[in-house]
């Protein structure tokens, strides 16, 4: 299990990279949409790199939504299991990432997502400085119990869809205690992306504003 979280010395040059991972429907792409205009309020300009098996779906949706510019979206068709091209051979998404480097000078903040897998992936440290893993509620109650690699070593665990609760019979209180249980010191932040009201976004954007980038967060 990781160490409790502490910001980190990052060694890169240029901005951070942040993977996100999680398995297929859990939210990832809908909570990049939900971080955008929570980054804008920060002032922290971003880029995203999406990774789908063999389809650029993510990315167009991205590109078309209206929260980014669409020129700072690329994709990355893994062609394979979509671990395989976050963690034993992130060429593609390196390069993609040096790519929306040398384009945006600017750039504070690039998110890497990976294509839906199961509770096994993980990122390659030679890829992101720091990760987060997305489940949710409507995955059932057990999915921390399970423990997969996902869940005990990313740098926050994120669960999602908290307002699907009631009607997948899950008890979101218990689930967020059962995790933080699980995981000990290092974070869990339940949240939902979609709706009228959105929950525990700002607290994923102050997090990597003020523990990743070393902002001030705003009052």
């Amino acid at each position: 299990m990781n160490a409790p979280f502490a910001p980190k010395d990052v060694s890169r040059n240029g901005p951070a990279r942040i993977g996100i991972g999680g398995p297929v429907g859990s939210g990832k792409t809908a909570l990049i949409e939900a971080l955008m205009p929570e980054f804008n309020k920060r002032g922290i300009e971003v880029a995203v790199v999406t990774n789908d098996l063999v389809t650029q779906e993510d990315a167009r949706r991205l590109q078309a939504g209206g929260l980014i510019d669409p020129n700072r979206v690329l994709a990355v068709e893994a062609g394979a299991c979509p671990h395989t091209v976050i963690r034993e051979d992130p060429t593609l998404n390196i390069a993609a990432a040096d790519d929306l480097e040398a384009a945006f000078p600017g750039l504070d903040l690039i998110l890497i997502e990976s294509g839906g897998d199961n509770l096994a992936s993980t990122f390659s440290l030679d890829l992101v400085d720091w990760w987060m893993f997305v489940i949710d509620v409507a995955q059932g109650d057990d999915i921390p119990r399970k423990r997969g690699p996902g869940i005990l070593q990313c740098d926050l665990l994120v669960i999602n869809k908290l307002d699907l609760a009631p009607h997948v019979f899950v008890d979101a209180g218990s689930i967020l205690a059962e995790a933080t249980a699980i995981r000990g010191e290092t974070p869990v932040i339940g949240c939902r992306c979609k709706g009228q009201t959105v929950e525990g976004i700002d607290r994923i954007a102050d997090m990597i504003a003020r523990d990743l980038l070393f902002r001030e967060i705003p009052a």
